[in-house]
């Protein structure tokens, strides 16, 4: 707020209140991993209005929400390079015993805990269906 920083204060904001509306609609406290997963929402339903935006050539829009993903992803933690992510795969992979696609399921539920807010889940998937169909 000292600092005149419109857009950056806009931005947490919108990150506050959406936490405190989260805590007040299933009268609970926040943990971590809630925040994050409130954060990771913020941040695709901005890069949703990001391809609107450019489909409808209103550069001035696309800009503001890219500066609100700077902000917002800067409270994420650090991402995991792309050897940490294969080596977390093969290790659910080889923990539930996931032999074919069928087993997909439970390999993603082991890798969500694991990697949640360090990783884009959706490549996660498709890594994962790449290896239990190869």
């Amino acid at each position: 707020m000292r600092a005149k920083d419109a857009a950056r204060l806009s931005a947490l904001r919108l990150l506050t209140a959406a936490m405190k509306q989260k805590e007040v609609d299933e009268r609970i406290e926040l943990d971590d991993a809630q925040v994050l997963a409130i954060l990771e929402k913020m941040i695709k339903q901005r890069r949703e209005s990001i391809a609107q935006f450019e489909k409808a050539s209103r550069q001035d829009l696309v800009d503001k929400e890219k500066a609100e993903i700077a902000v917002l992803s800067a409270y994420l933690p650090q991402r995991m390079s792309d050897a940490e992510i294969q080596k977390a795969i093969d290790s659910a992979i080889s923990e539930t015993g996931a032999s074919g696609a069928k087993d997909m399921g439970k390999v993603m539920a082991a890798l969500k805990a694991k990697l949640a807010g360090r990783a884009d889940m959706a490549a996660v998937s498709a890594l994962v269906k790449q290896k239990l169909s190869g």
